[in-house]
């Protein structure tokens, strides 16, 4: 099956905003799938067994607008108390269906079914167990083990149709069973598969009030299993579910909130998802206005103008591959995304304005500290700069204004296609050309491919600029000019959390794909430079493409919780915030540890009550180290693998 066949399974249009049509789902009233609204949930962090904590936490979250509240069951008491909690909201006057979350508790499950209007049961631990190992099926063998899943699994089902409670079955990344791992290994086709084992059972017993959703802590892998799962469910003529969409364990502040967008965000622009979840640490009423923001965005979404369509996509949809381009100095090839920024509109630029793109300039020693998130270029215009700037900082001018310094070391002009194509003066080393998709003609691709110096800085005006944008990548591949493209936007009087999640739907969702060498994000009115610098490099970090801090996956806390995951995920990202590269997992507890860690360095697992588990990759390393001592641990254990740097020697 061609690229093309397989991508119309996965969306509607690549060109138009389309939203995939889902079956209608009806949980407790509110229903999810077909034209309805893309609904925003949460979840408690609560112990389900304090019931007061818990109806005055979900009427919390339902102020906030949360319209469907998902509470842990973790055992036959907390599915008991779900209807003590159900009935103390409907006393209030709060009617929010609620949902029993369930993990390796069938029993729970088959009680909380008759209590509440969801379930959600995780196929990777709802009939295993996981113990990391590696076997060897045959057909009849694995046929036996689905077999043994489907006994197990039916009495839900049945349950379920009885009553006329729905179902989400919900794949994790890091949990998936070793029976899938062996089969498929840690991929997003092992997700999708192991959703469709349990959504065959369901088929057959005729129950179809079910939403799926393929979760992971890699907004990469997230993306491609919710794509694969929607062409599986086409090819294998599956009903067309809704999806719930989320990134599981993003994180707190603005790096969880850079996370979720990149994931949900990619897929919600090609007209995927029906209801959304945004994991943070942070309590749940704080991610309802994250996850009704994404939302609000495709409300009333539509082109500006008709987008030409796709007769040959050059995309793999359903896996990671760069855009192969030729190196232009530090763009394109095998170096890292570049992060421009946009100086341009201001008064006056000295020194101190560079502080906030991680230049800080040092007047007793007369010499710049480079931070890691120093920016590698800065868009001046028709601006200037009258100081001697690092030697590592490239500086862009309109081509007028260029010419007056030319002669100055790593100085760039920018060019509109039109001169550039009529042979204006331009740069030995580096030209940035300014370019939408309106500007790519036989002349212009034919004057690139000549010249192994241009760089485009892309844009767009067009609402839909994130489908406009790829099609302009599309125009490039075709034709086989391989130039390095910066991806650029503008966005103007947003607050900072808008400009966040919006960049990150629109430059992020590219870069998962493997497009673009750079990014430039010029943004008036949006916020303080400092963070919209450290907007572009999160986005290079949430897709992987450029690491440049310590990456921490943390979940979202709820009532399994073993300790206060927002105080604790504090004080070890103050402790290791300077290990650049390394990636820390912080669980509250063993169902969202190890396997949710999933590529996690190290991990700190909730293991009992005051207890922690220590993990290096899925490895224990220690068991049941006492709360107070395991931050201590952790360090050391970093250490011995020769992974630590001392916090001082950073800034010397």
């Amino acid at each position: 099956m061609s690229q093309i066949l397989q991508l119309k399974q996965y969306c509607n249009s690549l060109v138009s905003y389309n939203r995939r049509k889902t079956r209608v789902v009806n949980i407790g009233g509110v229903p999810l799938g077909g034209d309805n609204p893309i609904r925003v949930q949460s979840m408690t962090t609560i112990d389900t067994m304090d019931t007061q904590g818990s109806i005055e936490q979900t009427i919390r979250m339902v102020e906030a607008g949360c319209e469907y509240v998902r509470i842990t069951a973790p055992s036959m008491k907390e599915a008991q108390n779900l209807e003590v909690i159900k009935r103390g909201l409907r006393e209030r006057g709060y009617s929010v269906p609620l949902i029993a979350d369930i993990h390796f508790t069938p029993n729970a499950a088959e009680l909380a079914a008759r209590l509440v209007e969801k379930v959600r049961v995780n196929p990777g631990n709802y009939a295993d167990k996981k113990r990391f190992e590696e076997i060897e099926y045959t057909d009849s063998t694995y046929q036996e083990e689905l077999d043994r899943i489907r006994k197990k699994f039916t009495p839900l089902v049945k349950i379920c149709k009885e009553h006329g409670t729905a179902m989400r079955i919900g794949t994790n990344h890091g949990s998936l069973s070793d029976r899938i791992m062996s089969r498929y290994g840690d991929t997003p086709l092992g997700m999708v598969e192991s959703a469709l084992e349990f959504l065959r059972i369901c088929e057959d017993l005729n129950y179809y009030d079910i939403v799926l959703s393929m979760k992971s802590s890699n907004p990469q892998v997230m993306v491609q299993a919710y794509r694969l799962l929607v062409q599986k469910l086409d090819e294998e003529n599956f009903q067309p579910y809704p999806l719930h969409l989320g990134v599981t364990e993003a994180g707190d502040g603005e790096d969880g909130r850079i996370k979720s967008s990149v994931g949900i965000g990619t897929l919600l622009e090609d007209g995927l998802g029906d209801t959304i979840r945004v994991s943070l640490t942070e309590e749940p009423e704080a991610e309802v206005p994250v996850a009704q923001e994404l939302a609000n965005r495709y409300v009333k979404r539509k082109e500006s103008y008709p987008i030409p369509e796709v007769t040959n996509y050059p995309i793999d949809p359903f896996s990671y591959t760069r855009r192969h381009t030729h190196e232009v100095q530090n763009f394109g090839g095998h170096q890292v995304p570049r992060v421009i920024a946009d100086f341009s509109t201001k008064e006056k630029i000295t020194a101190a304005s560079l502080f906030a793109l991680g230049y800080q300039y040092s007047v007793p020693l007369d010499k710049w500290n480079i931070t890691d998130m120093a920016c590698d270029y800065i868009f001046l215009g028709d601006r200037s700069i009258d100081f001697e700037i690092p030697g590592t900082l490239g500086l862009i001018f309109n081509h007028a204004t260029w010419l007056l310094h030319k002669e100055k070391p790593r100085t760039y002009p920018f060019l509109v296609p039109k001169d550039y194509v009529a042979g204006a003066e331009t740069s030995s080393q580096l030209n940035f050309i300014y370019t939408q998709l309106k500007d790519i003609s036989d002349e212009f691709i034919v004057k690139l491919n000549s010249d192994p110096t241009a760089v485009l800085l892309i844009d767009t005006y067009n609402d839909h600029g994130f489908a406009e944008q790829r099609r302009l990548f599309v125009e490039l591949m075709n034709r086989k000019c391989d130039v390095p493209v910066v991806i650029g936007r503008a966005y103007a009087n947003l607050t900072s959390d808008q400009l966040q999640l919006y960049a990150a739907t629109d430059l992020g969702g590219l870069l998962i794909d493997g497009l673009g060498d750079g990014v430039f994000i010029a943004a008036e009115h949006c916020g303080s430079d400092k963070m919209i610098n450290e907007t572009a490099f999160g986005i290079l970090q949430a897709t992987r493409t450029r690491i440049s801090k310590t990456e921490y996956i943390s979940c979202p806390s709820c009532g399994r919780t073993l300790f206060d995951l927002q105080e604790t995920t504090a004080k070890i990202r103050s402790r290791t915030s300077h290990l650049k590269g390394i990636k820390i997992g912080i669980m509250g507890c063993i169902v969202n540890g190890p396997g949710e860690m999933a590529d996690a360095d190290y991990g700190y697992v909730g293991s009992g009550p005051g207890r922690i588990t220590l993990y290096r990759g899925k490895e224990v390393v220690k068991r049941n180290v006492p709360t107070p001592q395991a931050v201590d641990a952790l360090i050391d254990l970093i250490r011995e693998d020769k992974n630590w740097i001392e916090p001082l020697a950073i800034n010397q």
